[in-house]
């Protein structure tokens, strides 16, 4: 078990169940998977590309990605059906929580400039969403062998019902939002 799950199941777990104000233990949210997304525009003209981040995308997430294609063809941007654009890899139980161990501990303070992230980017279903503009915040990945510096997306689901709920989990994993302490 990773130490992020281990904090989860004895610590975190007990304070939201008293301040969320639960009524059984099974109702308190938890995180159900991250999901990372790297959309890549510029691979229409060269297939190499996808291939790189593909292997990028899968030193970060510590599992392999795949291969994301156009669902339709689109002549205004030269875009045909099942051509491969982007790469995404969704991370669930043991490698979820290292993952996030590593975003919220590494990765998160080697972004330059960073103020917080924005408290304000939830779905309406509890679910968080957030971009990173550099991969190379990642340890995983060596500067010396990037081709370009891309960006990518990181979604995290969670059970929570509402945004609030959802909030105050992420908080107890001590992601570093705007105008919150750290507890």
């Amino acid at each position: 078990m990773s130490r992020l799950q281990e904090q989860y199941k004895t610590e975190i777990l007990k304070n939201l169940h008293s301040k969320l104000n639960c009524k059984n233990i099974h109702e308190v949210p938890k995180i159900s998977k991250i999901v990372l997304n790297i959309g890549l525009g510029e691979a229409k003209d060269d297939t190499k590309i996808v291939d790189k981040a593909q292997e990028e995308l899968s030193l970060i997430a510590g599992q392999k990605a795949i291969k994301t294609k156009a669902k339709k063809a689109i002549a205004g941007f030269k875009i045909r059906a099942g051509m491969s654009l982007g790469v995404s890899v969704t991370l669930r139980n043991k490698i979820m929580y290292e993952f996030l161990d590593r975003l919220v501990n590494i990765a998160i303070p080697r972004i330059r400039d960073f103020r917080g992230l924005e408290s304000k980017s939830f779905d309406g279903n509890g679910n968080y969403s957030f971009g990173v503009k550099e991969q190379i915040i990642f340890p995983e990945i060596n500067y010396d062998k990037i081709d370009k510096v891309r960006g990518l997306n990181i979604t995290i689901c969670t059970t929570a019902k509402n945004n609030e709920d959802a909030l105050e989990l992420l908080k107890q994993f001590n992601m570093p939002f705007k105008g919150s302490k750290k507890q």
